[in-house]
């Protein structure tokens, strides 16, 4: 199913990758946070505030993602392009904002880990993206910019989903 979701053409004047995070908590939690249009502030921590501008959060959504301060961007306008709560996928594009990354389309999806012994399991989070490379930036450079956001991102997963496992076991 990896391969599915997380393979992409570029084009010369884009860039991509996909980022792959290990949470030592159960899938089914992973999602409840991940799946929140609505509220990627829950773990995304470049995030000051999130209001749906249409929809209720799901596909077809458009939100309006007020940045926190220091990044070289004060707003995102971001649509939910698909949400498969069944195989656990999350497609989201960014439609609008005050930043560089144009074109930019991200997808998620999360894979259970099954292991002996372990009480409600890890799940494997692999989030990939394909964004137009701006003028007078690299490749290397856009990449490496989007690569910092989404790591960040996925490590504070990790962070707030393993305590929440913690105290539900």
């Amino acid at each position: 199913m990896k391969n599915q979701y997380h393979t992409s053409q570029l084009s010369s004047n884009q860039c991509g990758s996909s980022l792959v995070q290990t949470i030592d908590a159960p899938l089914p939690l992973v999602w409840s946070i991940i799946r929140r249009f609505d509220n990627p502030q829950a773990y995304k921590l470049f995030v000051k505030s999130c209001k749906l501008r249409s929809s209720n959060g799901g596909i077809g959504s458009v939100r309006e993602v007020m940045v926190v301060s220091g990044l070289p961007a004060a707003t995102s306008t971001e649509r939910l392009d698909e949400l498969d709560d069944e195989c656990h996928v999350m497609m989201i594009s960014i439609i609008g904002g005050d930043h560089r990354l144009v074109n930019y389309r991200s997808t998620t999806t999360l894979h259970e880990i099954s292991e002996e012994g372990m009480n409600g399991g890890k799940t494997e989070v692999v989030e990939s993206y394909v964004v137009d490379v701006p003028a007078g930036n690299s490749k290397e450079d856009t990449c490496c910019f989007a690569n910092m956001i989404i790591g960040c991102n996925l490590r504070s997963l990790a962070r707030i989903t393993e305590k929440m496992a913690k105290f539900h076991l």
